[in-house]
This record gives C-alpha cells, structure tokens and sequence, in this order.
C-alpha cells in the first residue's frame, strides 16, 4: 500500500476528523478566553488594584526605569515581564476549568446513554 493510499485513509478516519474539529474549536475558543481575560478581567483587576494593567507590569533586568515596556524593549533591555505570566496563567485556568466542565457533562451523558444499552 503506497504512502498516499496510508495518509488517505488516516485523514479520512473519525479520530483525525475529530482531532482537526477540536483544533479549530479550541483556537475560537482561545479568542473568546482572551478577550475575557483582556477585556473583562483586566479592568476589573486594575479598578481593584487601583488602575494597575497586569500586561504592563515588569522588571527591566538591565536596573534602569523606563516609561514603559515598550520603551523597556525598544531599549533592547531584557525584561521580566511577570504581568503577562500572570494573564497567561488566568486564560489558562479559565480554559481548563472550562474544559473540565465539558468532560464533565460528557461523562455524565456518556453513562446516562449507556444505561439504556441491552446487555
């Protein structure tokens, strides 16, 4: 069987079908995170915590202060940008918990359709 014939038939499988489907799914789904995070969460934290933007927190490793770490990379200055890390981290748990609630629902629907199989 020629290579062609090989990737034909894995591509047309269900588990690579699905596999693309879930690919899609979850980068549509990454915007939407992003924005809640970016759009909703951060402005809420920043009126929490007084105005402060969680994207523009950072440590400019060279021990100079610039205006920004914009101006900080424009410098060519290494930074530690921790406030990235910790929007990063709050898209991660959104997403996970998100994903844990679908499997979640899924199991239970998995076990309740099983019910009605014959034995």
């Amino acid at each position: 069987m020629g290579m062609l014939q090989e990737f034909k038939e894995f591509a047309v499988k269900g588990n690579a079908i699905d596999l693309a489907v879930g690919v899609v799914i979850g980068a549509a789904f990454g915007k939407i995170v992003n924005s809640i995070v970016e759009d909703l969460i951060n402005p809420l934290v920043g009126l929490v915590s007084g105005g402060v933007d969680l994207t523009g927190l950072y440590v400019a490793l060279d021990g100079k202060t610039y205006a920004s770490i914009t101006a900080a990379r424009e410098a060519k200055a290494a930074v530690l940008a921790y406030g990235n890390v910790i929007n990063n981290v709050i898209q991660f748990v959104i997403i996970a918990f998100a994903i844990f609630i679908v499997v979640k629902q899924l199991n239970k629907l998995t076990r309740s359709s099983g019910d009605d199989l014959p034995k």
